[in-house]
């Protein structure tokens, strides 16, 4: 376990010099372990008590940690500096209600870049899922999930998504972005055979990505998008989820209940499987629990 500390930033400017604090103190953007708003649009960050020991931290383990928020605040999952241009982020849908969601998405964004960093992956929280983009932080924010789309996840090429109530995972290559918006030029790449696509997991990992569907566990080789190739098929009994992974060690698995438009009410994950373990190793591990 990770002790933690909370700081707490009224506004995007002050957060801004906190960020700038915190980094010279030695925190990298592998200390940021939950970023959150309350509804008064100021923003809470917690990070470990101790900034040398987070360089052993992995994506994988953030996503194991409970948030040391308690009340109403509405968490990001992540945040995306993307190479044609402005800022990416997931998270809880109530964050538009902030009105600086937007502004602290770009900040943290910027903090990043100075560490050469082009994503922050934060800790797992129960909310219904939701996905934007701006340019900057004087741009207005466009709603991928106003289209459908969310659990939006960057690759080499462009975005991958999937879209609440279909089996259907969707593609939108850079190079279409560019000369139009976010909103638009998505395509079917590949549709699950397990169902409804309820969580896609957060980043690829050597070209996986694992999606959990109503029947399952689907794991996707994304090496040659636009074709999408199914690499692995687990039919499991619902209510797992595949959040992450630890780069050569387990999966990060959560627990929730089956809605409509993914899963409702998950729990923070916890690690399944050793080194080198797959996707049908984690089923066999789940089948036990």
């Amino acid at each position: 376990m990770i002790a933690t500390r909370v700081f707490h930033y009224r506004d995007p400017a002050a957060l801004v010099i906190g960020l700038g604090e915190l980094r010279r103190q030695g925190m990298t953007p592998r200390g940021l372990l939950f970023v959150a708003l309350d509804p008064r649009g100021e923003t809470h960050l917690a990070v470990p008590d101790d900034f040398q020991a987070v360089t052993t931290v992995k994506v994988g383990d953030k996503l194991t940690l409970k948030a040391p928020f308690e009340g109403r605040y509405y968490h990001f999952d992540a945040i995306h500096r993307l190479p044609v241009g402005g800022v990416l982020w997931n998270g809880d849908r109530r964050l538009k209600d902030t009105g600086s969601a937007g502004e602290v998405a770009c900040a943290i964004a910027e903090w990043i870049k100075g560490f050469g960093a082009k994503n922050v992956f934060l800790g797992c929280t129960p909310h219904q899922p939701a996905s934007w983009w701006a340019q900057d932080e004087r741009s207005p924010a466009l709603a991928l999930h106003d289209k459908g789309f969310v659990d939006v996840v960057t690759a080499a090429s462009g975005l991958i998504a999937r879209r609440i109530g279909e089996p259907t995972l969707y593609h939108l290559p850079y190079a279409v972005m560019a000369h139009s918006t976010i909103l638009e030029g998505w395509t079917n790449v590949f549709t699950s055979p397990l169902g409804n696509i309820l969580m896609v997991e957060r980043r690829i990992l050597s070209y996986r990505l694992v999606l959990t569907c109503e029947g399952g566990l689907v794991e996707v080789d994304v090496s040659g998008l636009p074709t999408v190739k199914e690499s692995a098929k687990v039919p499991l009994s619902t209510g797992f989820g595949v959040v992450g992974r630890v780069d050569g060690g387990g999966f990060a698995v959560t627990t929730g209940e089956v809605q409509p438009w993914g899963l409702e009410a998950v729990k923070p994950a916890l690690l399944v499987g050793a080194q080198g373990e797959s996707l049908l190793d984690l089923a066999r591990s789940l089948r036990k629990a």
